[in-house]
């Protein structure tokens, strides 16, 4: 649907202007958090490689055949020491607080699926977030020239 902005008053035009600047507002937050999201999963997906990686260069010691030292998340900024009895799976955080136990190599394939379905999602909002913007530079074009023609035609009117 496609609304003729010329046609419009000032105060359409500023209900208009707040009304996508409130959209363009969440869709930049909903933006930051899908790359803090995705950031996420590449710490996650790093940790899995990483053990592999160790494991697949014969790196473990006698001692770290039955477990691996780890540091666990208890908050955000709080970790302890512990140990992961099992290398070879792992538990996974699959969303809205429902854990799994996947194989390494299956907690692997589910970040990097996550990762690619994140980077999906954060191009198409992009393109969203830049259509907004441009919506909301035309509006506050408008907005200023119909601002900038009632003042001279107030001056006119005036003298």
């Amino acid at each position: 649907m496609a609304v003729d902005l010329a046609a419009l008053s000032v105060q359409q035009l500023s209900s208009v202007k707040k009304q996508l600047d409130n959209e363009l507002e969440h869709l930049t937050n909903s933006f930051t958090e899908l790359r803090a999201a995705q950031a996420k999963f590449r710490e996650c997906l790093t940790s899995v490689s990483e053990d592999i990686a160790s494991k697949t260069a014969g790196k473990t010691t006698r001692d770290e055949t039955t477990s691996k030292a780890i540091l666990v998340p208890l908050t955000s900024s709080l970790y302890v020491p512990g140990a992961l009895a099992d290398t070879d799976t792992v538990i996974v955080d699959v969303g809205t607080g429902f854990y799994v136990e996947k194989s390494t190599k299956n907690a692997t394939d589910f970040y990097k699926r996550k990762i690619e379905e994140l980077a999906i999602s954060l191009k198409d909002l992009e393109s969203i977030v830049q259509g907004k913007s441009n919506n909301l530079r035309v509006v506050e074009d408008v907005l200023r020239q119909k601002v900038i023609s009632h003042g001279v035609s107030n001056a006119a009117v005036a003298t």
